[in-house]
């Protein structure tokens, strides 16, 4: 069945329907993983976009019931060049049923370099899916019409209903045995849109995690008397996130902080800064960082479209992390109160494990009780 994207620019592109039947729209963004095309799938932080891969060939290794970031697709559609048979001993299922099975239209067979190239030079745009008929100049009305990220409350519908214990580590489903270090520790997890993946390394540390919906206010997260608070993922402009700003300007101060991806972007707000939108964001495992303190550089998995704008932050913090492709912050630490943050993904193990450390430095942090030692002023990009 022939299906066409729309861009709201008036470009369109022409290809073959995958996955359901249908029409959708969203804001069109590109990912250069070379795989985990499930973990993107299900990634929260997705949620509200159609996904185009560059990679051309997409579904080798099948889908499976391990690699899920969440308990549901949350891209709002799949861009593919060309979707194939899975041939992989992991493999339950093919990604072109499972994308029908969630609902999920999507498109393959056009020439996604050129889209990419396209959203590349111009920056994201608004695009329609449609598989239903519809004519391209309908299309092209429907992502024109369609609401933009910064209208829209994102976080709420990936966030967690109520509160709940989360046991499950990596180590437990690799048949590892379980972890002792943080056994004494309590950590309150604020959902903005979690990754599993983020929550086992967090529990292979040992740490006894809540897990709490992203509205919970800070009086309800202090009276579960946490020994850390973690922040999470999630999807859309972390400006629009005014209850949950205020909330973490709350908990500065009060208990140790850890941040990542919309965590830091909230973070960054709650203590004065600001954020600005990439042009065509951060999307793909190969993501050279540099850590400012000790010069190393971590090969990391990054997927977010928003930044934290370095000009706008207070003297308190420092630039712990910096991207070696256009020098924007990719972590800070604050000088006077356990508070640290990353906008990269250190559970998403590219490097494989280059920054597995940051779980064990919120231990440490959560043990000594103030600020991370040693932390130099940042070098510029």
């Amino acid at each position: 069945m022939e299906a066409i994207l729309a861009l709201e620019d008036g470009r369109v592109f022409r290809g073959k329907s995958l996955g359901a039947v249908g029409e959708i729209t969203g804001e069109v963004v590109f990912n250069t993983g070379m795989t985990g095309y499930q973990e993107i799938l299900t990634d929260p932080s997705y949620r509200g976009q159609i996904v185009t891969m560059t990679v051309p060939h997409v579904g080798n290794t099948g889908v499976n019931e391990l690699d899920p970031e969440s308990g549901r697709v949350q891209a709002a559609g799949f861009v593919v060049r060309e979707s194939g048979r899975s041939s992989s001993w992991r493999a339950i299922g093919e990604l072109q049923h499972y994308l029908k099975n969630h609902g999920v239209v999507g498109i393959e067979g056009l020439d996604t370099r050129a889209l990419t190239r396209h959203l590349r030079d111009g920056g994201v745009l608004r695009g329609c899916i449609s598989s239903n008929g519809k004519s391209a100049e309908a299309a092209v009305k429907a992502a024109q019409l369609s609401p933009r990220p910064e209208e829209q409350d994102l976080v709420g519908p990936v966030s967690c209903a109520r509160p709940y214990v989360w046991r499950e580590g990596r180590s437990g489903l690799m048949g590892e045995s379980p972890p002792t270090r943080g056994g004494a520790y309590h950590v309150v997890v604020f959902d903005y849109g979690v990754k599993r993946n983020i929550l086992r390394l967090l529990a292979d540390t040992g740490l006894k995690l809540t897990v709490v919906p992203a509205g919970t206010s800070a009086a309800d997260a202090l009276a579960l008397r946490p020994d850390g608070i973690f922040l999470s993922n999630g999807p859309g402009d972390p400006a629009v996130c005014s209850p949950q700003i205020e909330t973490i300007k709350a908990l500065i101060g009060r208990v140790p902080i850890f941040g990542i991806c919309l965590g830091i972007q909230l973070l960054a707000h709650a203590l004065g800064g600001a954020t600005f939108k990439l042009k065509f964001g951060h999307r793909g495992i190969n993501h050279p960082v540099r850590d400012e303190q000790t010069g190393k550089i971590e090969i990391t998995s990054q997927n977010h479209g928003y930044a934290v704008e370095e000009s706008s932050l207070p003297h308190e913090l420092v630039v712990t992390h910096r991207s070696l492709y256009d020098g924007t912050v990719e972590g800070f630490a604050h000088r006077d109160v356990p508070l640290f943050a990353v906008q990269f993904h250190p559970e998403a193990a590219p490097g494989p494990h280059d920054s597995w450390h940051l779980f064990d430095r919120f231990i440490d942090l959560i043990a000594e009780g103030r600020p991370l030692p040693g932390l130099a002023r940042a070098r510029t990009a």
